[in-house]
C-alpha cells in the first residue's frame, strides 16, 4: 500500500514520545500501545500524526481540515473520562466523513456495556452465564436463579477496573459488600453473573464482513496455589512483580480437542456478528473441564501494543506486526459507513 496520512487519535497525555530512551518502565506502560503503533506506522512509511483528546472534538476538525488524512487510527478508550463514550468520537469521524480503524459507533456503543451485550448474546443463544444487574441507588436482592459463587464486576469498565479475588462472592453479604464497592468505588452499575471455572481463553478476530479469527490464547498460573482462583484481576493483568510470583502468563492455547477450538471459533464469529462489531476485537471466554464453552465478554478494539495478547496470537497465526496494523487500516478504509452510500 502507498504511504498514507494517518491521524492517530490517542488519549490527551499519551501522545508518544519519539523515543522510549530515559523513561521508566512504569512510564512506558502508560502509552506503549501509542507509541508502537505510531513508531511502526512511521517505520512502514506512513506519515502519522498523534493528537491528543479529552473533552474536546475540536483538534479532530481542524485536523481533518487542514490536512485531509486517508484514514483515523483510533487508540482512544473513552472520552471526557468515560469509557462508554469513545463511540461519540467514532461516530463523529463518521459525520465528518472521515475513515477511521477499528469498531464501528453501534458495535461500540453494544458492546461496551456488558448488560447490554450479554442480553443480545442470551437472545441469539450464545452461550454465556447467567447474570442480573445492580443499579446504581436501587436496591435489590440476588435472584433465586443465581446459585454461588457469583462474579461481581463493573457494566462498562474494561483492563479489569475493579475486579480482584473478592470479585468471587460466596454467600449474599459478600455480594452485598462487593456491589456496594463497585457503585462507590467505580461508580457504575454492576452486574453479577455465574462465576465459571475453567481455563481463561481469549481470541482475536478481525474482519468487516468476512472474519478471520486468530489463534486461541490462554492465561496460565503456573505457581497459583490450588485454593486460589485463576481469575484476570487487576493485579495479574498489570503488576509485574505478581506475575512472577505466581508464574502468570499468556501463550497459545495448548491441549484443545478439535471440536472445542471449532465450537470456539464459531462462538466467536456468532459473537462479532451479533453485536455489529466490525474492524477487530477480542473476545473473551471459559472453558470448563467438561468442554463447555462460554463467552465472558467482547472487546472491540482490544489493546494493540506490540507483545500483548492480540498481537501475540496474530502472530502465532502467520500475521506479523506491521502486517496486522495494515490490515487494521486495510479494514478501517474498507469499512462501508452510512456516508459512503
Amino acid at each position: 500500500m502507498k504511504p498514507l496520512r494517518v491521524l492517530a487519535l490517542v488519549r490527551e497525555g499519551l501522545v508518544p514520545p519519539e523515543s522510549m530512551e530515559g523513561y521508566s518502565d512504569k512510564e512506558i506502560a502508560e502509552w506503549k500501545s501509542e507509541f508502537d503503533v505510531v513508531g511502526t506506522l512511521r517505520e512502514m512509511g506512513h506519515d502519522v500524526r498523534p493528537v491528543g483528546i479529552f473533552d474536546d472534538l475540536g483538534p479532530i476538525r481542524q485536523a481533518i481540515r487542514d490536512w485531509s488524512p486517508h484514514v483515523a487510527f483510533v487508540l482512544l478508550e473513552e472520552f471526557h473520562g468515560v469509557a462508554t463514550y469513545d463511540y461519540a468520537v467514532v461516530s463523529y469521524l463518521e459525520l465528518m466523513r472521515q475513515a477511521y480503524t477499528g469498531c464501528n459507533p453501534i458495535g461500540l456503543m453494544l458492546s461496551k456495556n456488558k448488560a447490554t451485550a450479554k442480553r443480545i448474546l442470551a437472545h441469539h443463544r450464545i452461550p454465556t452465564p447467567r447474570f442480573d444487574v445492580f443499579v446504581r441507588g436501587r436496591a435489590k436482592k440476588r435472584a433465586g436463579r443465581l446459585p454461588f459463587p457469583l462474579f461481581v464486576k463493573s457494566t462498562i469498565e474494561d483492563a479489569s477496573l475493579g475486579i480482584a479475588r473478592a470479585s468471587i462472592v460466596q454467600n449474599d453479604a459478600a455480594l452485598a459488600d462487593r456491589v456496594r464497592f463497585i457503585h462507590d468505588t467505580v461508580r457504575s452499575d454492576a452486574i453479577v453473573e455465574e462465576y465459571i471455572d475453567g481455563r481463561e481463553i481469549y481470541v482475536g478476530v478481525v474482519g468487516n464482513r468476512r472474519l478471520q479469527t486468530f489463534s486461541p490464547w490462554e492465561m496460565v498460573f503456573t505457581k497459583m496455589p490450588d485454593e486460589m482462583p485463576r481469575v484476570a484481576t487487576a493485579r495479574v493483568k498489570w503488576n509485574p512483580e505478581y506475575q512472577k510470583k505466581y508464574g502468570i502468563t499468556t501463550r497459545r492455547a495448548r491441549d484443545l480437542p478439535p471440536e472445542v477450538k471449532n465450537q470456539i471459533v464459531k462462538l466467536c464469529k456468532r459473537t462479532y456478528r451479533a453485536l455489529n462489531l466490525s474492524g477487530y476485537a477480542r473476545m473473551d471466554l471459559r472453558l470448563r473441564d467438561d468442554g463447555r464453552v462460554f463467552l465472558i465478554e467482547a472487546n472491540a478494539n482490544p489493546n494493540l501494543a506490540y507483545g500483548e495478547d492480540f498481537a501475540e496470537s496474530a502472530h502465532a497465526t502467520g500475521i506479523d506486526y506491521e502486517t496486522l496494523l495494515q490490515k487494521i487500516i486495510t479494514l478501517g478504509l474498507g469499512y462501508h459507513a452510512p456516508w459512503k452510500g
